[in-house]
């Protein structure tokens, strides 16, 4: 699922304004070098009605992490789906991986929002690492899906997930996105032979 952008964001209500602006300068620039103030000048709304609907900062970044969730998940089980899913077992994570990398689906590519959350927010805001938690927790159970029954299924699931995490932080600092769907190629290859 690829998030639209042709919303005219003139047209959304006041919360959804401040939430979609939020989503684009939180997942471009970062949850820290991302001031209020911005969000509410983009989002063409007054401080006043911004925290209405947000009392804090934190607030707005985990409803930004709660979207950004529905929105990932979507595009991944979507993506799983399309290109093979369970019939492919493991195989299909590195097709999907190549197409969210190249920026073919959910806008640009910056990494995962939940790594770099936890990266710069850390123990700072706790609900920040039980949402990356949640997050990470709903991937590997859509890994997991795509794997046959067997005793293994749950750790080799666990695998594939950390191979997954490990390529996106490779393919966000990497001149070559390439490489890391290579690996988890590899990687998905040897696990999926021991599911």
């Amino acid at each position: 699922m690829t998030p639209r952008t042709d919303v005219n964001i003139g047209d959304l209500p006041a919360r959804e304004r401040i939430l979609h602006t939020a989503h684009d300068l939180f997942y471009t620039e970062g949850l820290r070098a991302t001031g209020i103030d911005r969000v509410i000048a983009e989002a063409g709304v007054t401080k006043v009605t911004f925290y209405r609907h947000f009392p804090s900062k934190n607030d707005l970044i985990l409803a930004y992490l709660n979207r950004r969730h529905d929105l990932w998940m979507t595009w991944f089980t979507e993506a799983l789906a399309r290109h093979g899913g369970a019939s492919r077992g493991a195989h299909a994570l590195p097709p999907v991986m190549k197409e969210w990398f190249s920026s073919q689906a959910l806008g640009v590519f910056r990494g995962c929002a939940f790594i770099n959350g936890v990266s710069e927010m850390g123990p700072a805001i706790p609900a920040v690492v039980e949402a990356t938690r949640l997050h990470k927790q709903q991937m590997t159970d859509a890994i997991e899906a795509l794997l046959p029954p067997s005793g293994q299924r749950r750790r080799t699931a666990e695998a594939l997930a950390i191979a997954v995490d490990g390529a996106i932080v490779q393919a966000q600092y990497s001149d070559d996105p390439a490489l890391a769907v290579r690996a988890l190629q590899l990687i998905a290859d040897q696990l999926n032979n021991m599911a």
